[in-house]
């Protein structure tokens, strides 16, 4: 069973890939580690205490808090962005969440569990990589210690989501993208260009919500609606982008994805280019891969996958 840990700042398709994550009997998901993203970090972690109590597994994660760090470039809500996600970044959903008597840093979190399970714990990142370079400063062998370390973001060949150039976990905190990616341990790097394959359509959605009455389904037609009525109405989609879902699919069914050794870096400085991905492909230049990118993904497997987990 893989020892999984995601660091997430939810997001309606994040909160899918976690629900997803609990349900899925090959993964023992250890922690939910919130950070500063299409949300600020007290709302990633309010967020997250109310999507574990609405699954309500019989074994919870740990939960990692977030605080507003210091790099967060705040989205604009007028972006896809934040319109498709709504003001609390979980729709309309109505959120209800404990009130933890002690609440523990993300970045202390990761450690800890890293440092208890040495080089067997897979780190999934959906959103930006705040809290990686966090666990690094006070832990400079955090990155050595993991088992292995998988990033959604990113985009080589496409557009961004957030800018024209810039995929939204690149361009929140740029630095810290740059940082990560640039760092000699392996990674995998899962980008708009695999992601965007994916769509889940109306039919879809119908045969998860007939598939019975867990807390699970249950949660997902409440979540679910509003993510599809604001694809339509700002995307002009008549399905949606779960792209949390594919980069978790990467990490639970590694066959479903394909990637290939790239020189990857992320812009930090351009006025309009700020976050985005920068990939040699020049193929008289010799330049030492420091990242797996998955460019190819069996869309119709990560579906597969989501659907059967639900039913």
């Amino acid at each position: 069973m893989r020892k999984l840990i995601i660091d997430l700042d939810p997001g309606i398709g994040d909160a899918v890939a976690a629900v997803l994550a609990m349900l899925d009997p090959e993964l023992d998901l250890l922690a939910l580690t919130a950070t500063s993203g299409i949300v600020p970090g007290p709302v990633a972690t309010r967020n997250l205490y109310s999507i574990v109590a609405h699954v309500d597994p019989p074994k919870w994660p740990r939960i990692g808090s977030a605080s507003i760090t210091r790099n967060w470039h705040k989205p604009d809500e007028q972006t896809s962005l934040g319109t498709v996600n709504g003001p609390t970044g979980l729709g309309d959903l109505e959120i209800f969440a404990p009130s933890p008597h002690h609440k523990h840093e993300s970045a202390k979190v990761l450690i800890d569990i890293v440092r208890e399970y040495p080089h067997q714990v897979t780190l999934l990142t959906l959103g930006p990589l705040t809290n990686i370079v966090a666990a690094c400063e006070l832990a400079p062998d955090f990155l050595s210690q993991l088992g292995e370390l998988v990033c959604l973001g990113g985009a080589v060949s496409v557009g961004g989501d957030i800018s024209a150039a810039a995929e939204a976990n690149m361009y929140l905190d740029p630095e810290a993208a740059r940082q990560v990616l640039s760092a000699p341990e392996v990674k995998t790097l899962v980008p708009l260009d695999a992601t965007n394959s994916v769509i889940i359509t109306y039919d879809h959605f119908n045969r998860v919500s007939t598939a019975g009455r867990t807390p699970a389904t249950l949660f997902l037609k409440q979540l679910l609606p509003y993510y599809f009525r604001a694809h339509h109405q700002y995307l002009g989609m008549e399905g949606i982008w779960l792209r949390e879902v594919v980069a978790l699919a990467a990490v639970a069914r590694p066959p479903l994805c394909k990637p290939q050794p790239m020189r990857v870096d992320v812009e930090v400085a351009g006025t309009l280019t700020c976050g985005m991905t920068v990939v040699e492909r020049r193929s008289h230049v010799s330049a030492r891969a420091n990242t797996s990118v998955v460019l190819d993904v069996d869309a119709q497997g990560v579906v597969d996958y989501m659907t059967q987990l639900l039913q």
